[in-house]
């Protein structure tokens, strides 16, 4: 069996029209996904001893994942706060609490176990993404971030490197990929939202469209696409057809709230006061 941890960002996502928490961040999400797709998966990260940091800890463990390495310390979970425009999802105000940490010895060594580990931009790791990459293979998001420095940086130690690209145009987007691989990552995916998603490696490009969907909230389709991508490269399946199981459970994600369920009454003092 495939094992990948992820290592990084964790967060409630808090839907203040529903007063409704929902475990995520880049990095949970890949985790959970990736266990879902058939993956041994574990999460690496930090969250606090209260009722949001709870909530996801306790949600990994219902989905499968190992939270051997998830420290819970005094403060307050990240959170970030989530509007809509139609079924797109917004983010609109964000806290880091102390979901930003760094890795310790003990985590490195446990990565050196497994096939994969990924990362997400967000995760603010970019100064570990040596130690990472030197410990086993590296996934790593850059969402929407796009200055070529941070891709010179990043994208010599990939295994996978995803953009969100969502908002790219097509030449804009066949520049990227060709960037990223000429830099060295082996595989490059792009999601674009309703126009599919592009996986490519040195001299192969393939294409898959969106899946029909009944959209409720696109939280979570890119991650969920990362996730299958990664899971199916490492046991060596066909890219096309990883393409396509990433395509059908990224619009399964989108026909509900949250990034994979798992909600809970908002319960986040600072989210209540400002709301």
């Amino acid at each position: 069996m495939v094992k990948i941890a992820a290592v990084g960002d964790n967060v409630v996502d808090c839907y203040i029209a529903q007063s409704l928490m929902y475990p995520g961040g880049n990095c949970v999400n890949v985790s959970v996904f990736a266990r879902r797709f058939g993956a041994s998966s574990a999460y690496v990260g930090r969250v606090a001893d209260d009722p949001a940091g709870l909530l996801i800890a306790s949600a990994l463990a219902e989905e499968g994942v190992d939270t051997t390495r998830l420290r819970r310390v005094d403060g307050h979970t990240a959170y970030c706060i989530i509007g809509h425009r139609g079924a797109e999802r917004i983010f609109l105000d964000f806290d880091l609490g102390v979901s930003v940490f760094e890795p310790s010895l003990d985590d490195l060594a446990f990565l050196s176990g497994l096939d994969a580990a990924h990362v997400g931009q967000s995760s603010d790791l970019d100064r570990f993404i040596p130690d990472i990459a030197n410990a086993t293979s590296l996934s790593y998001d850059f969402s929407v971030r796009r200055d070529a420095a941070h891709r010179e940086a990043i994208a010599p130690r990939c295994f996978l490197s995803s953009i969100s690209g969502g908002d790219l145009r097509p030449e804009e987007t066949d520049s990227i990929i060709e960037h990223l691989l000429r830099l060295g990552s082996r595989w490059v995916l792009v999601t674009r939202g309703g126009e599919g998603a592009t996986l490519a490696c040195a001299g192969e490009t393939f294409k898959v469209a969106a899946a029909a969907a009944r959209v409720k909230d696109t939280l979570g389709a890119g991650d969920t696409f990362i996730a299958g991508v990664l899971v199916a490269l490492l046991r060596g399946e066909a890219p096309q057809e990883a393409l396509a199981a990433a395509a059908a459970a990224a619009a399964r994600t989108c026909e509900d709230f949250g990034a994979f369920g798992h909600a809970a009454r908002l319960d986040v003092p600072a989210v209540q006061t400002n709301s």
